[in-house]
């Protein structure tokens, strides 16, 4: 019988997962599962401001943490999405967004069809969508009104991960239930058909579990160097191997939070700037095949320079992280899982990283059998799953770069090189020449990235199609164009009733919104 999980690593991937599967599982039930988590007091997690999807409120909300309680206590602000700027050509005026909510329209609308017909002119995101306007004026997604977890607009969030994962420990050990270990792991010892039977600790404990999922970040300890579980390089798609993260003040306690990650193109790669509630998360993700640390270093203080001086970007503390791009060849062996950073890494750009913590969880929570005997069918589904999402999420980042018209770098050079587009991505540019993305491009119904988010960054960057497909009326092309006028109608009323960021941070912090 399965009756005890050990998770092994800390951080946020650690203490998330213990929560999703403790709400579930756990409670002191005669059926209820243990779940003990052993984190090492010698290994400190990266810590860099982080950026969540909305899936993160569903989470939150059913492991039972107070949204009020999350904002007040991580530094936490709204995340609208993504906006891209300098992607296509770098020049000043090149940007455009990837927000949260979609595209107006369903199945009986084809909304880029209409976009193109009657709106051309406009960016697509702004046509089709409500929220890059909103993002864009420096509005929350909310109102102080609404309850917790609710909004008007679709949202995740910018939030400190050390700040978060200390949240998530204390929640987890006194509302959950979950057995919390310091210490260090210094033998695992297996069964005779490669099972994980039991851990010893540095204090001469010993562990002994049915279940251990692996969150020891990339030196992934169970399922890598215990069990060999090889891990597969997907540089050739990534080439970013290096970033630089600051923590920068902001002017004063009223400075504007932004309502989405700006990524912005470098010469070799690109920054991030995470707007937190107390400060902002900058860093540089890069290649050191295009450019050296310290000229890395000193491009991302230039790029700082421009919102805090010159003088205050030179005195900020850096911190530079590698990157190793990919995963392991399985993330599922006998009776042992890995989750997070253990599983695998890609460049930060769509923010995918705590997702996939959220979706694994999920999937172990919701596919757990009662008995061992099981584990090889749940096992063969969970391997089968998660190499399909590596492989849209690998296919999906690399989409930013192909269209790109910059070759002002040899970076850019490379990157937009046919050569390093992965086949299946080829496969969906090819379709999409002549004709728009739809939901039946992609073939899970539980997707990693949408065709919804795909359309966002083809028309984002000026996607061109080869020709003009035949209009079918199943388009419904006037009641698109109808659609697209009553959201242009409608932002001047959202911006009137919507709050700023900053105002409405302040507001749940001096009154808290109400529980559902």
């Amino acid at each position: 019988m399965i009756k005890h999980i050990v998770i092994v690593g800390g951080g946020t991937a650690g203490w998330l997962t213990a929560g999703i599967l403790a709400a579930e599982l756990a409670g002191g039930a005669e059926s209820s599962v243990r779940i003990t988590l052993i984190e090492s007091p010698d290994v400190a997690a990266i810590g860099v401001g982080e950026g969540t999807w909305p899936t993160m409120r569903t989470t939150l909300m059913k492991i039972g943490l107070s949204e009020t309680e999350f904002i007040r206590e991580c530094g936490t602000s709204f995340k609208q999405g993504s906006k891209f700027v300098g992607w296509k050509t770098g020049a000043e005026n090149d940007a455009y967004y990837h927000p949260f909510t979609p595209p107006l329209g369903s199945a009986g609308v084809n909304i880029a069809a209409a976009w193109k017909k009657g709106f051309g002119e406009l960016p697509f995101a702004d046509a089709v969508c409500l929220q890059s306007q909103i993002s864009e004026l420096g509005l929350a997604p909310k109102q102080i009104t609404a309850a917790e977890y609710a909004g008007s607009l679709n949202y995740g969030y910018h939030l400190d991960a050390g700040k978060f994962s200390g949240l998530l420990q204390r929640h987890c050990v006194s509302k959950l239930g979950v057995v919390h270990i310091l210490e260090h792991v210094s033998q695992i010892k297996s069964t005779d058909v490669g099972d994980i039977e039991s851990l010893l600790m540095s204090g001469g404990r010993k562990v002994a579990g049915d279940l251990f999922i692996d969150c020891t970040g990339s030196s992934c300890l169970l399922l890598g160097q215990h069990m060999g579980v090889p891990f597969v390089d997907q540089s050739a798609h990534s080439i970013n191997d290096s970033a630089i993260a600051i923590q920068v003040p902001y002017a004063d306690e009223d400075s504007a939070i932004a309502s989405s990650t700006i990524a912005t193109a470098q010469s070799a790669g690109w920054t991030w700037d995470i707007g937190l509630s107390t400060r902002r998360g900058v860093g540089y993700v890069y290649s050191s095949s295009h450019i050296n640390h310290d000229d890395a270093e000193k491009e991302l203080r230039q790029h700082i320079a421009k919102s805090v001086g010159v003088d205050k970007a030179e005195e900020l503390a850096a911190r530079r992280i590698p990157i190793k791009a990919g995963h392991r060849a399985k993330f599922w062996q006998n009776n042992c899982v890995a989750v997070g950073m253990a599983a695998g890494f890609i460049e930060p750009l769509e923010a995918s990283a705590l997702a996939l913590v959220e979706l694994s969880a999920n999937m172990i929570r919701d596919e757990l059998p009662v008995s061992r005997d099981a584990l090889p069918i749940v096992e063969k589904r969970f391997n089968k799953v998660f190499s399909y999402r590596w492989e849209r999420i690998i296919e999906f980042l690399k989409l930013h770069y192909v269209l790109s018209e910059r070759r002002d770098t040899e970076y850019w050079r490379d990157v937009t090189s046919p050569n390093s587009v992965p086949e299946g991505l080829q496969e969906l540019l090819d379709l999409w020449t002549y004709r728009e993305p739809y939901y039946n491009d992609m073939l899970h119904c539980e997707e990693i990235f949408p065709a919804a988010s795909y359309e966002y960054v083809l028309f984002g960057m000026g996607f061109k199609q080869s020709s003009e497909r035949a209009v079918r009326k199943s388009d419904g092309i006037a009641g698109g164009i109808a659609m697209i006028e009553n959201n242009l109608r409608s932002v001047d009323r959202y911006a009137k009733v919507l709050l700023s960021n900053r105002e409405l941070i302040k507001r749940i912090n001096t009154h808290g919104l109400q529980r559902i």
